[in-house]
């Protein structure tokens, strides 16, 4: 049976902060302990917070390129020249989204910029390196737990020709991200060519049902149950190369 548990009273997050201990003592407080192969889910946003990661606008001198498209997309300056400071490439603008390509790879909106549950006048950006956030947090998890666990570093997308957003996985450690099935029989023999599962970002979005997306205040969860493969290929290899793209 996999259980998916909110950890509730996580302190306010600042930087500087062991994001991985906390959330061990934040577990704790409520009676809850870490087993052995459990996954740990944590927002980016609380991850930004823990790595100074979170940006005052008023701060921020817009570039004359950002001026433009803010007047194009109705958004802030300032939140515009965060999005093309975090940003390899501009993939596409149409009325106030803009989809651009992270320094990471990832194809997103803005960057993966947040304003989101970071207060008045301040975004998030992504983590410099999620898989190396993952890491960091897994070693604090497991340092103050005694036990080993996965950790998945998860941002909200939107998809493809599908509305709604979902939790995918944008870092992660201690867990292989995909489950190459390519070779097995299927139910009738059939031998499978092409199915690759990605687990971890299954994860991240069942793990968003309990966290939330907007006031919950719920910033990380914990999976208990999914049989998971131990690994350390990290969530940079979920990223298609571009010379895979179909559209």
């Amino acid at each position: 049976m996999i259980q998916i548990i909110p950890v509730e009273g996580l302190k306010l997050i600042k930087q500087g902060d062991r994001l991985g201990l906390e959330i061990v003592k934040a577990l704790r407080a409520r009676g809850f302990s870490l087993l052995d192969g459990d996954v740990v889910v944590v927002s980016h946003v609380v991850v930004a917070k823990s790595e100074g990661r979170v940006f005052r606008l008023s701060m921020i001198n817009p570039s004359p390129q950002a001026v433009g498209l803010a007047q194009l997309t109705g958004k802030d300056p300032a939140h515009v020249d965060l999005i093309l400071r975090e940003s390899r490439r501009i993939v596409r603008v149409r009325g106030e989204v803009i989809i651009s390509e992270t320094r990471h790879g990832i194809i997103c909106a803005n960057s993966g910029v947040d304003l989101s549950n970071v207060g008045e006048g301040l975004a998030a950006a992504l983590p410099e390196d999620p898989d190396a956030s993952a890491r960091r947090i897994r070693s604090e998890i497991e340092e103050a737990s005694g036990v080993r666990v996965g950790v998945i570093v998860c941002d909200s997308h939107g998809r493809p020709f599908r509305r709604g957003a979902v939790n995918v996985a944008i870092g992660c450690s201690g867990l292989e991200p995909i489950w190459d099935r390519r070779g097995e029989p299927d139910l009738y023999g059939r031998i499978l060519r092409s199915k690759q599962i990605c687990v971890a970002d299954e994860l991240a979005s069942a793990a968003e049902l309990v966290m939330g997306q907007a006031a919950e205040g719920v910033p990380a969860a914990v999976i208990r149950g999914y049989k998971f493969r131990p690994g350390e290929t990290g969530a940079s290899q979920i990223i298609r190369p571009r010379s895979e793209s179909l559209f």
